[in-house]
């Protein structure tokens, strides 16, 4: 029988209304950081200089609360407003079928945590293995390099974080929105949807990681993100809840910003190189067999839980339709 969303929705009929939206998302994100950038850059500025004067605003230190506003602002437009409406208009208003729900557990979010640590040291060698592989393409990595060059500016610009109050707005900012947005879009709404529609949950889990990395729009970091995207998709699989991957996402995000703040307090240039895990190829192999383990230890913990969430889903089908599981039935 061919799967349907609560309402009645198609899997293609699912994926147009949520490309339709995520148009929209990009469309209000970009009205929305050109309203910001405009109110920076000095009065009289012609169209010409326009784009280079948003630029240099934005890495202006006196404008990094614009900065930060409209970075997360456009997040917000871009991928939460997007996934919310289409699951409005194909499950109704119950948030449950974005993986919002309420049987989660303490060691699953901590397990999460870790696995996701053991994730960042099973990247790390990606990003030498890209660069060793991008450097034989020079025009692709000429675009590499000025991609990374912009992002590493962008994040020197918003991680000058003079004081406390700065830095805990940051952790919300810089890490719990990012990862809260992200998580709803890509495992609450596009991962859920190929897999119920595909029905093939690796696959749906391995494209999901890519687009997961590919609007992150790096190249070096490609491969090293989209592990994580596999591993975060994973997460949820096994969980079916949506807090799980965010804390843990979340998280992740906040120790960053916690290294990029004990740096800023030192009064030292900012060095992002210091932030990245230099290893040894065991190392990698232990982080390995920790994340193998990892992985069964919360699908222990979550099968109760997951089981919950599956006999919710099938009394909230019911409810909407009655007759699905007598029309399963029939075509079995």
């Amino acid at each position: 029988m061919e799967y349907k969303s609560v309402k009645g929705y198609s899997g293609w009929g699912q994926f147009g209304v949520l490309m339709a939206f995520l148009c929209l998302g990009f469309i209000l994100a970009g009205i929305a950081q050109l309203v910001i950038g405009l109110k920076m850059i000095p009065p009289g500025t012609s169209m010409m200089e326009m784009g280079d004067a948003m630029l240099k605003a934005m890495m202006d230190p006196k404008n990094i609360a614009m900065a930060r506003l409209s970075q997360v602002l456009g997040t917000f437009l871009l991928l939460f407003v997007p996934v919310v409406l289409y699951s409005l208009i194909v499950n109704g208003r119950n948030k449950f079928w974005l993986g919002f729900n309420s049987y989660v557990n303490g060691i699953q979010i901590l397990i999460g945590f870790f696995i996701i640590f053991a994730a960042g040291i099973l990247a790390s060698p990606l990003e030498d293995i890209s660069k060793a592989i991008v450097v034989h393409f020079p025009s692709l990595d000429v675009m590499a390099k000025k991609l990374e060059a912009a992002y590493l500016e962008q994040v020197l610009a918003l991680s000058n974080l003079k004081s406390w109050p700065e830095f805990l707005m940051a952790v919300v900012i810089m890490a719990f929105f990012p990862a809260l947005f992200e998580e709803v879009f890509f495992r609450g709404g596009v991962q859920n949807l190929l897999v119920k529609w595909w029905k093939r949950p690796l696959l749906a889990i391995i494209v999901t990681s890519l687009l997961f990395s590919l609007i992150h729009m790096s190249i070096y970091l490609f491969l090293s993100r989209a592990l994580l995207g596999f591993v975060l998709g994973l997460m949820f699989h096994k969980t079916k809840n949506i807090w799980v991957n965010v804390i843990a996402h979340f998280l992740n995000n906040a120790v960053a910003v916690a290294q990029l703040f004990y740096m800023s307090s030192r009064k030292e240039k900012i060095d992002l190189s210091k932030l990245e895990l230099k290893i040894e190829w065991w190392f990698t192999l232990g982080a390995l067999i920790a994340t193998y383990f990892l992985f069964w230890l919360l699908t222990k913990y979550s099968i109760k839980n997951r089981q919950k969430v599956e006999a919710r889903e099938q009394q909230l089908l019911a409810a909407e339709d009655p007759f699905r599981n007598f029309g399963n039935a029939e075509n079995q």
